[in-house]
């Protein structure tokens, strides 16, 4: 355990002043952050300076120049007082609710798919807050706010319980512009348009081909985009065919600004999952958002 000696903690004003002016370079801008007078601003890093035994900043005429002691401690005293400060908001959020749920989302499935249908979850549990934030790669769970995170991949996440929530029908599709536009009458002639690439997902296309019996080398090639919503809009702008999985286009396709431009589907071996640490297996929180969440995918896995 790490005792917390009063001698290594200089007041929060000292800080908040340091922090203000090595971000701006400039006593009177932080000052005006800060809503204080320059002399004000200068005293207080005085005495950060004095506690230190060091100079935080090179003072060149009525220019402020970090050290290279000041810039490290700057680094470090901002990422603390960040924690700090999202740590209090934590508190105050869980001290006027139920609970507090942060979770980790693939981009397009918490914009085109989670969210609308998160009011269901605040009418069972209007006391919870959820909190989403986008990732996309797995991550370690300690030393982040999150209590759980949503994959797509394989079912393995060190430390990790993994939850499997559904599978995904990947289907070929375009705008009917572009549909029309090309003449698209069988796999083949995709052969010989824009194919908009997933950029995490570089052979999808080639194993779409594949699926249907076509040999081609153009399967790679097409402009790259990182989320499904981005290649969804270019699709719909007729920017190209795309390959995308069915239930996060349900809303283009049924106002028909997206067709299906053929049946055959891709169905990747890897599934949407719903991780968390084992350490919070049997938190209520975390239960009861399982729960609920598991049932929304039983009833839209679609």
């Amino acid at each position: 355990m790490i005792m917390l000696r009063k001698t290594f903690l200089p007041p929060i004003a000292d800080l908040l002043a340091f922090e203000a002016a090595a971000r701006h370079a400039s006593i009177s801008r932080a000052a005006q952050e800060l809503h204080l007078t320059q002399s004000a601003v200068s005293r207080q890093i005085r005495q950060l300076e004095q506690q230190l035994g060091m100079a935080l900043f090179h003072r060149v005429r009525q220019r402020i120049v970090l050290t290279d002691a000041g810039r490290v401690y700057a680094a470090d005293m901002r990422a603390a007082l960040q924690q700090l400060s999202a740590g209090t908001q934590k508190a105050m959020a869980l001290s006027h609710a139920g609970g507090l749920l942060n979770l980790a989302v693939l981009p397009t499935l918490g914009t085109r798919w989670l969210i609308p249908r998160l009011q269901r979850f605040a009418a069972r549990r209007p006391d919870v807050t959820v909190n989403l934030a986008a990732r996309t790669e797995p991550f370690e769970f300690a030393g982040t706010p999150f209590d759980a995170a949503i994959h797509f991949g394989a079912p393995t996440w060190p430390g990790a319980v993994c939850e499997f929530l559904m599978r995904e029908e990947v289907v070929p599709v375009a705008s009917p512009s572009f549909r029309a536009q090309h003449g698209m009458d069988t796999p083949q002639d995709l052969t010989r348009v824009v194919l908009l690439q997933q950029s995490t997902r570089q052979t999808q296309w080639a194993e779409w081909f594949e699926r249907v019996g076509i040999a081609t080398t153009v399967a790679l090639r097409g402009p790259r985009l990182e989320h499904f919503a981005m290649i969804a809009q270019a699709a719909v702008y007729g920017q190209g065919a795309a390959l995308l999985p069915r239930f996060l286009i349900a809303q283009e396709l049924s106002s028909g600004s997206l067709v299906e431009l053929f049946a055959q589907a891709l169905v990747s071996p890897d599934a949407y999952y719903l991780v968390y640490p084992e350490a919070r297996a049997q938190t209520p929180l975390v239960q009861a958002f399982r729960d609920w969440l598991l049932a929304e995918c039983a009833g839209s896995a679609d």
